[in-house]
């Protein structure tokens, strides 16, 4: 018997032993200390390369405040991004930084750690042993990706702070609004990620960064408003497809309100819609990666 058939049975014991009584109980105790562990497994991991994931996820934001509102603004002609916007474009450029490194930091947790573990040497074999159910197991890489990215969006605030010429406007009105919004973006971002891991084949992770990861970073409302796409009507209704473009705009409308964003409850609602169909596409790609 493999690997996988062993798997699939330990699953149904899974769920045999939460049927009924004491018996669901001692099932729903197995299972949390089970998911909690491989979560602390990873956390503890996390810890053991701190540095190399600051730099991951960092760089990037770092790079585009030192260029556009560090090194622009101090050049004669100005920074040409931020013409006649009325606001500065670090105030503008903020929540759409904190959403790349969302975006990156989920699909980086899930994706390129997947393509390892369902590679030649199965390593995935050895995770869906535990006592868990294997939707659970995809459930925690979703769940512990999305603290990376809520860790990663958090590392951008600092670099805001202090590395741009002009100060950047932010003003949180909503502290709820935004804690919802970080949830769902990290999960999203996640859910995105296990798509990517399980059902791209591991030579292939790169160019799909490449040819799809990168564009629909540029074309996710990051560097401006999604109102502003009024002038390209046919290209602003077009991003609604986008899922860093809820991201963006949600991080926008309760970290800078200021600047023009869609409703609150229109972010929300593709949040949830995006978290629910990326997750659902993940996990049957993860289940068929696993038992195959």
């Amino acid at each position: 018997m493999n690997n996988s058939l062993k798997a699939g049975n330990r699953e149904q014991g899974i769920g045999i032993s939460y049927s009924g009584g004491n018996a669901d109980g001692r099932g729903s105790r197995i299972f949390l200390k089970s998911f909690l562990g491989l979560f602390l497994r990873d956390l503890r991991v996390l810890g053991r390369e701190l540095a190399p994931f600051i730099l991951r996820v960092g760089m990037q934001p770092l790079l585009f405040l030192f260029v556009f509102t560090f090194i622009l603004p101090r050049m004669g002609s100005g920074n040409p991004m931020a013409v006649g916007s009325g606001v500065d474009f670090g105030t503008i450029l903020l929540p759409g930084l904190m959403a790349v490194a969302i975006m990156f930091s989920g699909i980086a947790a899930v994706a390129l750690p997947l393509s390892s573990e369902f590679g030649i040497t199965r390593e995935i074999d050895d995770r869906v042993m535990c006592p868990l159910p294997l939707w659970a197991v995809a459930l925690e890489k979703v769940c512990f990706s999305a603290l990376q990215s809520m860790m990663g969006a958090m590392l951008v605030i600092p670099m805001a702070y202090y590395i741009p010429a002009h100060p950047v406007v932010a003003h949180v009105d909503n502290w709820y609004l935004l804690a919802v919004v970080l949830v769902l973006a990290s999960l999203v971002a996640g859910s995105l990620g296990l798509v990517i891991g399980s059902r791209v084949a591991p030579k292939h992770i790169g160019l799909v960064f490449s040819i799809i990861v990168v564009p629909i970073t540029f074309l996710g409302c990051v560097y401006y408003p999604w109102a502003q796409l009024d002038k390209i009507r046919w290209l602003q209704f077009a991003v609604l497809f986008n899922p860093i473009v809820y991201m963006s705009e949600g991080l926008r409308a309760s970290v800078t309100p200021g600047v023009a964003h869609m409703p609150w409850w229109a972010i929300l609602v593709a949040l949830v819609f995006f978290t629910v169909a990326l997750g659902r596409w993940g996990l049957k790609g993860f289940l068929g990666r696993v038992l195959s």
